[in-house]
């Protein structure tokens, strides 16, 4: 049934959209009125116009819209509907509301009868989604459906070209732009008015009525015996057979069930490409016109009871589903693929955005480092320039001291010398006083002239020592303060030195995540082609 509610509102869809005349989504109560009324009428639902005027009350203000409308039409027609009315009549009468106001005006090659089993199937071959379309796939089946009736030749190519001329905006055709589509004559070039018309029609056919195969064939008669021609329709579960293919006079139905066989004849009595259809309680005995058509037909009727005896729709409505699920799939494969291209890029985003700051920092780093250089180097040369300075100086005052050791060495000698004088002089002027005497004098006076004389010169030592060690002091503190720094600037290098290598190794991340980008873009460009 729920297949059914689907196909029948397509088509309500239509006549509600064409009733629809300003645009504003929303028909007028008197319009949805008429509407119901005749709905009830073709699906032969009991008509309520006690419910149809409490749903539609007259205090309602305004015109209904699609939603509103939606609540009475399920719980008082669709869901009352059985599988009991005349489909192509419920069609036509939802084919009449909206026709005039969309069918194209420009002339087509295709009369209105076909054009509106063009729409039929359009409704039947579109998606379950409202604006109803009909989506590139559906459209090539149709096309090739429409082709192989005709006799002719699939023109895949010609089709790509039509693709790719193909508005981008738009997920598919609607159902006038495709009947506009056919009757142009652009994918039924050299093929008459005719024997397009017979190609809507057999697609018609198999598609909305389940005819899976017609034609004449010969039927022996249960009570004369005698051989007749009739005009055979295979449906999922019925075999009806009629006077001519206009389908006005109907002489009888095979009902078939997983009960029902197929058996081909041997010829007899004169009749050739016999067989038999066995029924629960009765037997038919068929002779189609040739052995092709005959194999066909057992084929055909054989392939019937098959799908009955496992439940199985016809052919094209099941292949109409996997060609659904198949599209189902592969969209939600592809919204997989776009998830997963929408987190690679949002990863690449995050990866450049960590490249970003970490190449930040590293300018940071390598302008501290620059900046930390450059104030070494200047330490640097401020404490070369002090240590010439310091060397100089204690060049200079060991110069001096130098200087003041040869002077005092000087003075010294010319003191001794004025003290040997002054003894020559003493002893000439005391050769009378007694020698022991004045040995002891003069002896006592150099001791204390030496004492004298070592106690400056120790002073003048020790103060030289004393700036020695303070020249040894200071070179000792410059070559600290020089090995601190080179031991500062290695570690800034050996740190410059780790950070370089992670920028290397977010770059790798990053370019194996721009490939693994590239690869799902162009997996993305496959699946949609």
């Amino acid at each position: 049934m729920g297949g059914l509610k689907d196909q029948l509102l397509k088509a309500i869809w239509h006549a509600f959209t064409a009733l629809d005349l300003d645009h504003s989504g929303k028909v007028s109560k008197s319009q949805l009125k008429v509407l119901s009324h005749n709905l009830c009428t073709v699906l032969k639902v009991p008509h309520d116009p006690v419910a149809l005027e409490e749903h539609f009350r007259d205090d309602d203000e305004g015109p209904v819209s699609n939603q509103g409308y939606m609540p009475y039409l399920n719980k008082f027609i669709l869901e009352k509907v059985q599988d009991n009315f005349d489909k192509i009549e419920f069609n036509r009468m939802c084919w009449t509301l909206c026709v005039k106001k969309n069918l194209t005006k420009s002339p087509l090659l295709i009369t209105e009868e076909d054009a509106f089993k063009v729409w039929v199937i359009f409704n039947f071959l579109s998606e379950d989604k409202y604006p109803l379309i009909i989506v590139p796939e559906e459209i090539e089946y149709l096309l090739k459906k429409l082709t192989e009736a005709m006799g002719g030749g699939w023109q895949q190519e010609q089709f790509e070209h039509y693709k790719v001329n193909f508005d981008d905006s738009k997920d598919g055709l609607s159902a006038w732009e495709l009947i506009e589509l056919i009757g142009n004559g652009q994918f039924s070039k050299g093929m008459d008015r005719q024997t397009v018309s017979m190609a809507i029609n057999e697609v018609f056919n198999e598609l909305i009525l389940d005819v899976l195969k017609q034609g004449y064939m010969m039927k022996k008669g249960h009570k004369r015996k005698n051989w007749t021609e009739r005009w055979f329709v295979l449906k999922p579960n019925i075999i009806s057979y009629y006077v001519g293919e206009d389908l006005k006079d109907k002489k009888g139905d095979i009902f078939l069930d997983e009960n029902c066989c197929v058996e081909s004849l041997p010829d007899k009595d004169g009749k050739k490409c016999l067989f038999l259809v066995k029924c629960f309680d009765k037997t038919f005995e068929i002779s189609a016109s040739d052995k092709k058509k005959k194999q066909e037909w057992i084929q055909a009727i054989h392939s019937t009871i098959h799908l009955l005896k496992l439940g199985s729709p016809p052919p094209h409505k099941e292949a109409r589903q996997r060609r659904k699920e198949l599209r189902k799939k592969l969209l939600a494969e592809q919204e997989e693929l776009e998830r997963q291209m929408k987190e690679l890029q949002a990863a690449n985003e995050n990866k450049q955005q960590e490249l970003e700051a970490v190449r930040k920092k590293l300018e940071e780093a390598a302008s501290r480092a620059a900046e930390e250089e450059k104030k070494r180097l200047q330490t640097q040369v401020e404490l070369q320039a002090r240590f010439n300075t310091e060397l100089e100086r204690e060049k200079l005052i060991r110069q001096q001291m130098e200087e003041q050791v040869a002077q005092k060495s000087s003075e010294l000698e010319q003191y001794l010398q004025r003290v040997r004088e002054l003894e020559d002089m003493y002893l000439k002027l005391q050769e009378a006083l007694e020698d022991e005497r004045q040995a002891r004098q003069d002896e006592e006076t150099v001791r204390k002239l030496q004492a004298r004389l070592l106690e400056e010169e120790s002073s003048k030592r020790a103060e030289l020592e004393k700036w020695h060690l303070e020249q040894q002091q200071a070179i000792q503190t410059t070559e600290a303060e020089k090995q601190a720094l080179e031991d500062q600037r290695a570690m800034k290098e050996q740190a410059l030195q780790e950070a370089m290598e992670q920028l290397r190794r977010l770059e790798l991340e990053r370019k194996q995540a721009l490939e693994q980008y590239e690869v799902s873009r162009r997996l993305l460009g496959a699946c949609r082609l």
